[in-house]
């Protein structure tokens, strides 16, 4: 593989990698919301994710055999893995972290690992009494087909995207809008709405916020909604991208989007974007380094494969935590005496 045709091949695994990392970001938010107003870990974000998942699978079966604009039926499918997730959020925040809020901060974050693993199970017990495990999406026509394609009203976009190394399926530049309205919309929600505003406050002084009128528990409650939301349209929008999800689907995109939260800085909304997609094309680099190495006459790289994908990330994490340990854009927390 020469040079003329290694550039446009690693323009085009760069930019699966940053579709990839939209589907990360949206998940890692749903962990950095609820760390920056708890300071809690919420590993069942994880399940809530899967659970959106499979809503979106059940909503696209059933409306499968009905003529329905496909447009339509996907913000069918969002909206409801939307509350879905939202709701099972709350709901989690109500009665398994509530009563723990004053504990020593270990207690909660091990009630959260007993929460994602119950939630795993039950997923897997609904799904296995109607004989599903792995849960195949059904797209409604046209969204593998390629985005401007021959066919398509679009041809000479395609070909100039071509010439990049550049090719999308329809489902692909769905994604990433779908992903870039949910965080333009969430950023517009935290930064200058009044339940931002509260959001913010009960973060920095849940105490004081309490004393200016704010209710701390409605808020805390919101934002388990909010994030369980995100979690909601991430699992659609996987099942969108990779076509199949089961009960444990949620653990790789869960571990490394928390990664991703850590990564950007825990508690910061651009930190989270920034670290999804960073790991993102992280990934996708390291999933064809045999094909590099091979093109580079490195022979040793042949041994590197998508099964090094996860210690990738892990050592880019690493790497970063030692030199900025409040990750790329997180602030270190100082306190007045």
């Amino acid at each position: 593989m020469d040079f003329a045709t290694l550039a446009p091949f690693l323009v085009g695994v760069i930019v699966s990698g940053l579709v990839l990392g939209f589907v990360y970001a949206i998940i890692a938010l749903g962990y950095t919301m609820v760390y920056g107003v708890l300071q809690l870990i919420n590993f069942a974000h994880s399940e809530v994710f899967v659970t959106g998942a499979v809503v979106g699978f059940e909503i696209f079966r059933v409306l499968a055999g009905v003529e329905m604009n496909g447009y339509l039926k996907l913000l069918i499918a969002l909206l409801a893995a939307m509350f879905a997730s939202g709701l099972l959020n709350v709901l989690i925040e109500r009665l398994a972290y509530r009563p723990l809020r004053n504990a020593p901060r270990l207690v909660p974050l091990i009630t959260a690992i007993g929460v994602s693993l119950i939630l795993q199970d039950v997923i897997r017990i609904i799904e296995g009494f109607q004989g599903r495990f792995d849960l195949t999406y059904t797209l409604p026509t046209g969204f593998s087909a390629r985005f401007c394609g021959p066919e398509s009203s679009c041809p000479a976009i395609g070909a100039a995207l071509d010439t990049v190394g550049i090719q999308f399926q329809i489902k692909e530049v769905i994604l990433v809008i779908v992903a870039l309205i949910s965080l333009a919309a969430l950023n517009y929600l935290v930064n200058f709405t009044k339940l931002g505003r509260a959001i913010r406050a009960v973060a920095q002084d849940r105490v004081t916020a309490g004393l200016m009128g704010i209710n701390p528990n409605g808020i805390i409650s919101l934002t388990f909604l909010i994030g369980g939301a995100l979690g909601g349209i991430s699992g659609v929008l996987f099942g969108l991208k990779f076509g199949t999800v089961n009960a444990y689907s949620g653990f790789d995109p869960g571990i490394i989007a928390f990664t991703a939260a850590v990564l950007g800085g825990i508690g910061s909304i651009p930190g989270a974007v920034l670290g999804g997609l960073a790991l993102g094309v992280i990934q996708n680099l390291i999933g064809v380094t045999n094909i590099l190495g091979g093109a580079l006459g490195i022979a040793n790289l042949g041994v590197i494969d998508s099964s090094y994908q996860r210690i990738g990330a892990f050592l880019v994490l690493v790497l970063i935590l030692i030199f900025k340990p409040t990750g790329l854009l997180g602030r270190s927390d100082t306190e007045k005496v």
